[in-house]
């Protein structure tokens, strides 16, 4: 990117992380809610990647040793500066998910992800480090993506962050769409594959017709596997 199409980026995703959970609760509850109905019980630590302005964790019911041991990761400093305004209690980083996380073998019982896999340059590097984390015992992998590609998403998106980013910023939508949302489900659930395996798997709106054309997201819920499969 350029350094304008930088600072754009930049602002239209923390405008769009302030408006999304007034303008569209709906699909914000799916988003947000998955992870925590299907959470296990009995968890310490969590590692969310892309949180954003920490949307996530107002629906989180925390208790104090949860709460003092959920790190919130963020690229961005802008949005992490937030995080640490509004969740004194949590543990805001900036940094990369694609990197090496200064954290244990092990050392995680859940790893978050809500709407962040999609937008990923190296996305196999993400899902390595996130193994790399979770205890193979107890740990858990709570994914929301978007059904990028279909028809139900790609209608919604113009109705909503496309005419958001209209209205505050000039020279089309296109650019920026095209390199946020670069892989699409059936790419993430293939790198996933090998390291984990789905134990819930949940789609939005319309679970009771479960396919991806008609639909606006996906909620998974993984385990790790004891070891890698070859590939």
């Amino acid at each position: 990117m350029t350094s304008e199409q930088k600072r754009i980026s930049d602002e239209f995703m923390k405008l769009w992380h302030e408006q999304l959970p007034n303008r569209y609760g709906v699909v914000e509850k799916f988003n947000h809610s998955f992870p925590v109905k299907h959470s296990h019980p009995g968890f310490r630590t969590t590692v969310e990647i892309g949180a954003g302005l920490g949307e996530h964790l107002h629906y989180e019911k925390l208790t104090p040793e949860q709460e003092a041991n959920y790190y919130a990761v963020e690229l961005r400093e802008n949005m992490a500066a937030e995080i640490r305004k509004s969740f004194p209690r949590v543990k805001a980083i900036t940094g990369d998910c694609q990197a090496r996380l200064s954290f244990e073998d092990g050392q995680v019982d859940r790893y978050i992800a809500v709407h962040v896999m999609e937008h990923l340059p190296d996305l196999p590097s993400c899902i390595r480090e996130a193994y790399r984390l979770l205890n193979r015992q107890t740990g858990q992998l709570l994914v929301v993506i978007p059904c990028e590609g279909s028809p139900a998403y790609s209608l919604a998106r113009k109705i909503s962050a496309e005419r958001v980013y209209n209205r505050h910023f000039k020279g089309g939508y296109t650019w920026l769409i095209s390199r946020e949302h670069i892989n699409r489900p059936h790419e993430i659930l293939a790198e996933l594959d090998p390291y984990f395996t789905v134990e819930k798997k949940v789609l939005f709106p319309l679970p009771f017709l479960p396919f991806i054309f008609n639909n606006l997201c996906i909620g998974l819920s993984l385990k790790p596997r004891s070891t890698p499969l070859a590939r």
